[in-house]
């Protein structure tokens, strides 16, 4: 799955932000959210499989954390889009 298909949900956003502060379980976060702890872990799993977090275990749970290389895909289409922008400002610029 593309990062970009697993930020598409705004539970998944969110479940970043809080894993970008520390990292988190998923009983830990399913405390925070509106939703099961099964959801939690089937949007962990699609964050997982985009690269996006990764998993340590620690005693009888697993630990999630931001996977900052998960981003580059990202952060390259956006870029595309960030330099076609750049070019017509410069190319608006010399009118």
């Amino acid at each position: 799955m593309h990062a970009l298909d697993a930020l598409g949900s705004p539970v998944r956003r969110q479940i970043l932000k809080k894993l970008n502060k520390a990292p988190l379980s998923v009983g830990d976060l399913a405390e925070k959210f509106p939703v099961s702890r099964p959801a939690i872990s089937r949007h962990l799993r699609v964050l997982e499989d985009a690269g996006l977090v990764e998993s340590r275990g620690e005693g009888n749970r697993s630990l999630y954390s931001v996977r900052i290389q998960g981003f580059a895909p990202v952060r390259e289409f956006l870029d595309e889009f960030w330099d076609v922008a750049l070019a017509r400002l410069e190319e608006l610029s010399k009118r």
